[in-house]
């Protein structure tokens, strides 16, 4: 196992009516701003209950914030913290509304002249405003850690900071209820994709780590399809599971000590920035082509996760393996998202473009070793065609 430090000191409030937990959060002589996405929270409930745990703080509201927070829209958030003097921040949504909240809680206090060059150009986060999330939708893991993804343009760009962490975070299944279904696929993928991304790299002999990873799979395995159907959709207990998976997912528990693998979200990044595709589809079209490209060099994980996932232990090594990645796109299928560019109708002239833009972006050498490159990115993207 990797040498590593693990402190998340994010308290959180999981179950029914725990939105009231607000009130004793948030210190009642700080002024908070309540930011949210484009008004949903209105009509499920959230919002009414979030005022009421706000009716003795003075408060204000900021909305709008959209899927993949454009940095253009969170920086109209910023002259009203100037001018009412926020102290606080409260996001309201799910994992996009979060990000986009830690981004403004670190331009709110960014002592140069471009906020963006703290995603363009790593400038460092020295301090920020303190953050509270109610969560809406479970899928990032963004309420429980310190990263964010902003987009300008085409620029899809992250950072991450400790002192980003939310303070506390509420957690009640019942609010995912409202969910569509597109919704819900999205978020089960996108967390499926954050273990599968610090467990498919090398053995360092990280088996609490692994053991953790591999429960969290095929809990959103086995309870993923259930939300979809509709039959058991409106069951709490399903979406409560989910919702503790997509936390756990990406917390920095199970990546903890082990090496990690972001080359799925990195190029899948460059499918949400150029064209527009929701972040968990672009997800399910990378992860199985990199799985494809990689076999080789994933091979010891990619054994260990046919057998302890999918437990298939008939056949050869390179049979299960196989199997196992063949499993896991019908997996995706199940939940209704695509498994190749040509599903949303991506091609080689777009695979081009891809690559131009990793490589403007600096990524030029993503996985857990470091050696994909733009030309196994490119073997990656012509593997996801069709």
């Amino acid at each position: 196992m990797l040498n590593f430090s693990f402190h998340n000191p994010t308290r959180i409030h999981f179950g029914s009516n725990q939105i009231t937990q607000i009130t004793n959060e948030i210190p009642a002589d700080t002024k908070v701003l309540l930011v949210y996405g484009t008004g949903s929270i209105k009509n499920n409930g959230v919002y009414q209950q979030v005022t009421d745990a706000l009716k003795n703080h003075q408060w204000f509201e900021f909305s709008g914030v959209e899927p993949n927070p454009s940095y253009e829209t969170l920086a109209k958030a910023l002259p009203i913290i100037e001018s009412e003097n926020i102290d606080y921040l409260l996001a309201v949504g799910g994992g996009s509304v979060v990000d986009g909240v830690k981004f403004i809680a670190a331009a709110a206090q960014f002592e140069g002249d471009e906020p963006w060059d703290i995603l363009a150009k790593g400038a460092p986060v020295t301090k920020a405003l303190p953050i509270g999330a109610v969560l809406t939708l479970p899928a990032t893991g963004s309420e429980n850690n310190g990263n964010s993804v902003v987009t300008r343009g085409r620029d899809k760009l992250a950072f991450a900071s400790p002192l980003v962490k939310p303070q506390f975070a509420v957690l009640d299944p019942a609010v995912t209820l409202t969910l569509s279904d597109r919704q819900i696929s999205n978020g089960v993928v996108d967390a499926f994709v954050h273990v599968m991304e610090q467990y498919l790299t090398y053995d360092v002999n990280g088996k609490v780590q692994d053991r953790f990873a591999e429960g969290l799979l095929q809990t959103l395995i086995e309870e993923g399809p259930k939300a979809l159907s509709p039959t058991t959709k409106d069951d709490l207990a399903i979406r409560a599971n989910i919702m503790w998976s997509a936390t756990m997912a990406l917390n920095g528990l199970i990546g903890a000590g082990v090496p990690q693998d972001w080359s799925t979200h990195m190029i899948g990044h460059e499918l949400t920035g150029g064209y527009g595709i929701d972040h968990a589809r672009t997800l399910s079209i990378i992860l199985p082509a990199v799985m494809k490209v990689k076999r080789s060099d994933k091979h010891g994980k990619l054994l260990q996760y046919a057998t302890r996932v999918w437990n298939i232990t008939d056949g050869s090594d390179d049979e299960k393996i196989s199997q196992a990645i063949a499993l896991t796109e019908t997996f995706f299928k199940e939940m209704q998202v695509p498994t190749r560019l040509s599903d949303v109708q991506l091609g080689e002239t777009e695979v081009k473009d891809i690559l131009a833009k990793l490589d403007e972006h600096g990524m030029r050498a993503l996985g857990e070793h470091g050696d994909i490159d733009l030309a196994v990115s490119e073997q990656i993207l012509n593997s996801a065609l069709v």
